[in-house]
This record gives C-alpha cells, structure tokens and sequence, in this order.
C-alpha cells in the first residue's frame, strides 16, 4: 500500500481560493480515463460556486473536499433552500456535486460531512443530486453512460448508484434525456392541430432590444409552467436575469421563442448550442490558445447539436386540446432555426418521467431516451452519523 492510500483520510469545508480550487479539480482525477467526459471550463466553476451569486440570496450552502495525503481525492455539497422550505415545510435538504473514487469509506465520509451539516440545520431529510438546485444541473447518471452529456448535463461513473444506496438513499424520481434527429419527422396528428390553430398563435423571437422585459416574461412562463412539478422551485427575477443574460452571450436570438394568444405570453422555448461539442479537448482551460479554439468553433464551426433545455406552456392549457399544440408549435419554431445552422441532433432535456404527454410528444417526432437521470433522498436519522 502507498504512503498516500495509508493516509488517513480527511474532509474539509471549502472556505478559502485554495480549497475552492481543489474542489474543482476533483473530476480530472475521478474522469482521468472516460473517454465520454467532459472537462467543464474551470473560470465557468468558480463563477457557479461564488457566494454572491444570486441562489445564495435565498439559500445558505457549503462544499466540502475528501483528503488523503494532502491530495483532494472526492467531493460534495450540502444546501438549505429557503424558497423550496417555504413552498413545502418539509425540512429537506439537499446534496450536490458528488464526486469520489469507487470506495465505500471515501462516499461514507462525505455524506456523513454533508448530513450532519444540514441535520445541525433542522433538516430532516435529504434530496438530490442538485448541483446546485433543481432550476441547475439535476440527477445522477444512471443509464446513457457511453456517450458526451449536453451542455449543462451531468456525467458519473456507474459505481455512484451502487454507493448511494449503499447509504439508504433510494431512488425517487428519473429524469430523462430524448434525442431527436433534426430535421425530425412531422407527426400528421399534431400537424393537423398545429393547422387548426395556427391563425390563433402567433410565435416570435427573444427581442434584443428590450431584453430585460422579455426575460421576465420567460421567468413568467417558466414559474407559471413548471410549478406543479415535482420539487419545482421557482426562478427568482434577479436569478433568471443573471442566467438570461450570461446564457445570451452564447445563444442566438432566434434559438429562444415566445408564443402569443391575443398578445399574451403563453408558451416558450429556448435551444442552447452544445457548447460540450466546443470545450470537450480544451481541459477545463482557455489560455493560452482556448479562447481563440472556442470563439473559432462557435462563430465558424457551429456545434452539430443543441439542447433544448427550458420549455413551458401556461397551466390553463395542460389539459386542453390546445396544450400540446402550443408545445408541438414551440418545439417546431425553436428547431427551425437551427436547420440553417446545420444542426443534426438536438437533446430535450430533462423530461420527468412521468410527463407521459410531453414525452409522447417527443417520441412521435422521433425521439429516444438517450439517457436516464436519478435522484435520490433518505430521511436523516436523529443521531449525527459516525
């Protein structure tokens, strides 16, 4: 045995540069040898897990990092979401950002760090992966290991099941991953709706130039869609506007659709490049040369797939004949302009899975479950663990 692997083994909070900077690298070491990993931009991690950004107003949280021999060898996170307390008063909690190497003692000290954190909080259960909340990257990879994630998706060595639920952590919920060729093939059923009401909804692109108020009404659309999903928890305005506008600077305009009614807002989409087609060989960093890779491949060589990552249409129309027009409608007119980019797939996710009608939407374009995406919580014993 090797003086490091002899080490005792030790779990820190991140509290300083140094630590946070260990807690990013992490991966590389868990990752050194999965072809279908994607380093992330290492600038891009310190921005998510700054203390000032916008999550942290309603939200206390903490990243822990797994030492041996001074070496940080897994990872984890822990947070309290004040927004899903108030919406649930269930006194849940929540994990993120696992990461460690496939032995039981590493995961145990971990999730015991992160347990007892959010039990010394009143916390009575525990959710997740939510790195770092539902609204971000959710789930553990079960399934679709043998492929790149899309951008914003997670990837995880097999073994993380296993050890979760070694734990007592039991799956709750799967969220799923489609992909559709692009063009997809148009189901006559929905097309005939489409035409029936067509001279009713009118569809347009995000603005520019009153960015801002368009943003808003997304965040509208999005709260008002989504909030009877499970563990949905809403967008604040000062969130949705940091993310609008960061995700803006990749985005084209017209990736991102609003539907109208009578000049009322009642659907969405927006379409992201797969920015993991762009980043994938530049391990984690854009100097010296990455920034001139990255602007290259996506001003000249655009991204062959996207990811439609937020779609919604109003509650009132769920259980309507309308409902999955608006949404048919919305899927159509957000790929339409990628066929003049030359995009050949296009990822939907995620998907509840128990979302039968949006998910036989997808199918009846052609779509498949390209990968499956866990999530797991366990009620927390009264006593802190060993």
């Amino acid at each position: 045995m090797s003086d490091t692997a002899a080490s005792p083994l030790q779990v820190k909070p991140v509290s300083d540069r140094r630590s946070l900077d260990d807690f990013i690298e992490v991966p590389w070491s868990i990752y050194a040898k999965d072809p279908y990993w994607v380093p992330p931009l290492r600038f891009e991690r310190r921005e998510a897990l700054a203390q000032k950004q916008p999550f942290s107003e309603h939200a206390e949280w903490q990243a822990f990092v797994a030492y041996r021999g001074g070496r940080p060898i897994g990872r984890i996170t822990a947070q309290i979401d004040q927004l899903h307390l108030q919406r649930y008063q269930d006194r849940t909690g929540f994990f993120g950002f696992i990461e460690a190497p496939d032995e039981a003692e590493v995961f145990q000290a971990l999730f015991a760090t992160a347990e007892n954190w959010l039990r010394a909080r009143g916390i009575e259960r525990v959710r997740g992966p939510f790195s770092l909340n539902i609204n971000q990257e959710s789930g553990l990879l079960v399934d679709g290991f043998e492929s790149r994630p899309y951008l914003l998706m997670g990837h995880a060595p097999r073994y993380y099941a296993k050890q979760l639920e070694a734990l007592g952590y039991a799956g709750v919920k799967d969220l799923l991953a489609y992909e559709v060729d692009v063009p997809f093939k148009s189901p006559a059923t929905l097309e005939a709706m489409l035409k029936r009401y067509q001279a009713t909804i009118r569809i347009r692109p995000l603005n520019p130039k009153d960015l801002s108020h368009d943003l808003e009404i997304l965040r509208d659309l999005f709260n008002d869609a989504w909030s009877e999903n499970w563990s949905f928890v809403p967008f604040t305005e000062h969130e949705f506007q940091h993310i609008g506008k960061e995700m803006l600077t990749l985005v084209p305009h017209d990736f991102i659709s609003i539907a109208e009614i009578d000049g009322r807002p009642v659907a969405f989409l927006t379409v992201m490049p797969n920015l993991n087609e762009a980043i994938a060989d530049l391990n984690g960093r854009l100097l010296p040369f990455g920034w001139a890779k990255l602007l290259w491949r996506l001003k000249v060589r655009f991204p062959k797939s996207v990811r439609v990552s937020l779609m919604g249409v109003r509650r009132e129309y769920h259980h309507t004949r309308l409902g999955p027009t608006l949404a048919y409608a919305m899927i159509k007119a957000g790929l339409g302009p990628t066929n003049r980019r030359g995009i050949r797939r296009a990822e939907m996710s995620w998907i509840l899975e128990d979302n039968v009608g949006m998910c036989g939407i997808i199918e009846s374009l052609g779509g498949f479950i390209s990968k499956r995406y866990r999530m797991y919580d366990k009620t927390l014993s009264v006593s802190p663990a060993a």
